[in-house]
């Protein structure tokens, strides 16, 4: 039992007192009948990996063997293009050699995956991965269009199309299936855990990034837990069931609380200056940028057709699970207190929505049944006032995660785009003056999903603010 499920006398009276002053309010709010599993939503509640597989599979069968070799080989020799300098003629040679050969690739038939999840989530990861290691070791490139190769772009096509997800490289693919185990003898938990199998810096810093978001998503396994025991109570009305929904939303602090730690602690990991100029641009998906190149798919549909923008933390899903759960309403769509402001406004409404889009299929599946259930927590909470205050401080601990979220984002993008302390003869700087292009044309900074981050994430944080309940 938990210490915080020890409710005092006084808080137990209280409890008592609202749900009888409730009853007339309530109708009796029974669980549904025969509903869908976690499990039938590929979330591994009983693993307690969550939406993380079992285990990821190392490495596709021979046949795709020449995916599998050309990745390994780009990790050993390719290097951001717009980090290539002049005389740097071995790297310009050698990513030249690489992209030749992958344009010279045939295109392997993807038939023989189209059954098995895990290989369609591998291939998917290590194309996505081929792809961005294609675009963006191309030196000298300025904005306009880049062709990928038929080899590449008609499998990771076809891939994507059987997930349900977007064809780029995604939050999935860097996070949730970039992993292996340390000892594959003993369970899979965070310790026996390695992230970031694939790298495209080869750097500790984009290591512990990904390993950062990792421990955010396997800490999220304990709120997939709390959100399923809610659904499951047999009613929400009698005086057991509303002290476990607040025992269920006092935990939920507890474990936002700790996400919002593991947030933080990423400051003492990675470099901001690391993961801004030799990290992040690998993000990049189709026209992420003002002076970013347009994608064209080689035989493959128009490129403004698919959602191209590339991994965003804004696609983890168990994040997207606790926003519906708490019903953060980020379209403002709804009437609530204090009224959005002119910023607010402004920004990005269909973002969150959007980067729905960029997970996998069964995932997606898996928010829209929680989006529909019969017994919305934020509902029972404004008809229950003895749930009221749980719920709210609820609201406000990923409240108050959001504005260390918006600090983490000023430390490592807002402030770095503006940064102007980079010399001539560094080998980034190139990227340097890429980005005081963007300054002068966009004024602003963008996030990996290709949004206006700073207003964005206040957006988002505000958001989540007017979700509390007056008491």
């Amino acid at each position: 039992m938990y210490p915080i499920d020890l409710l005092s006398p006084s808080h137990l009276f209280t409890n008592v007192i609202s749900v009888l002053n409730s009853v007339q309010l309530l109708s009796r709010k029974e669980a549904p009948g025969a509903q869908p599993t976690a499990a039938d939503f590929e979330v591994n509640l009983q693993t307690n990996t969550g939406f993380l597989p079992e285990k990821p599979i190392p490495r596709l069968p021979e046949a795709y063997s020449a995916w599998e070799d050309a990745l390994t080989r780009a990790q050993e020799v390719l290097i951001l293009g717009e980090n290539i300098t002049e005389d740097n003629i071995k790297s310009r040679v050698d990513g030249e050699l690489w992209r030749s050969q992958m344009r010279e690739l045939p295109v392997i038939s993807t038939n023989d995956l189209k059954t098995d999840k895990q290989l369609l989530r591998r291939a998917h990861k290590v194309l996505a991965f081929l792809v961005h290691f294609y675009v963006h070791s191309i030196p000298d490139q300025t904005a306009g269009s880049v062709l990928i190769p038929r080899s590449l772009a008609t499998p990771l096509l076809e891939v994507s199309s059987v997930l349900r997800m977007a064809p780029v490289l995604t939050f999935a693919d860097t996070v949730l299936w970039n992993w292996d185990l340390v000892n594959p003898e003993l369970p899979v938990t965070i310790e026996n855990m390695r992230f970031g199998v694939e790298l495209f810096s080869g750097t500790e810093d984009e290591r512990n990034f990904w390993f950062g978001n990792a421990k955010v998503e396997m800490l999220g396994v304990e709120m997939l837990h709390l959100i399923n025991e809610y659904h499951s109570l047999p009613n929400v009305s009698d005086f057991a069931s509303v002290c476990k929904i607040n025992r269920l939303l006092t935990r939920l602090v507890a474990i936002i609380n700790r996400v919002e730690e593991t947030l933080l602690s990423m400051r003492d990991l990675v470099d901001p200056s690391t993961f801004y100029w030799q990290v992040r641009p690998w993000f990049n998906g189709s026209a992420s940028g003002s002076s970013s190149p347009t994608w064209i798919f080689e035989d493959g549909p128009d490129a403004s057709t698919l959602d191209l923008s590339g991994p965003s933390a804004g696609q983890s899903s168990v994040m997207h699970a606790l926003d519906i759960f708490l019903d953060v309403d980020f379209k403002l769509q709804q009437r609530r207190h204090p009224a959005p402001s002119e910023s607010n406004k402004r920004s990005d409404l269909g973002f969150m929505e959007r980067m729905r889009r960029y997970m996998p299929g069964a995932h997606q599946d898996y928010l829209s049944h929680l989006a529909n259930s019969s017994r919305p927590l934020r509902e029972l909470a404004k008809s229950t006032p003895a749930v009221k205050e749980s719920y709210n401080a609820a609201v406000s601990a990923i409240r108050k995660f959001r504005d260390s979220h918006i600090r983490i984002a000023c430390l490592y993008v807002v402030s770095m785009a503006r940064s102007t302390a980079i010399p001539v003869g560094c080998p980034v700087f190139a990227m340097m003056q890429r980005m005081e292009r963007q300054q002068k044309r966009t004024g602003h900074s963008t996030g990996t999903g290709g949004n206006e981050l700073s207003l964005l994430l206040k957006s988002n944080r505000d958001a989540t603010a007017r979700a509390a309940l007056k008491i």
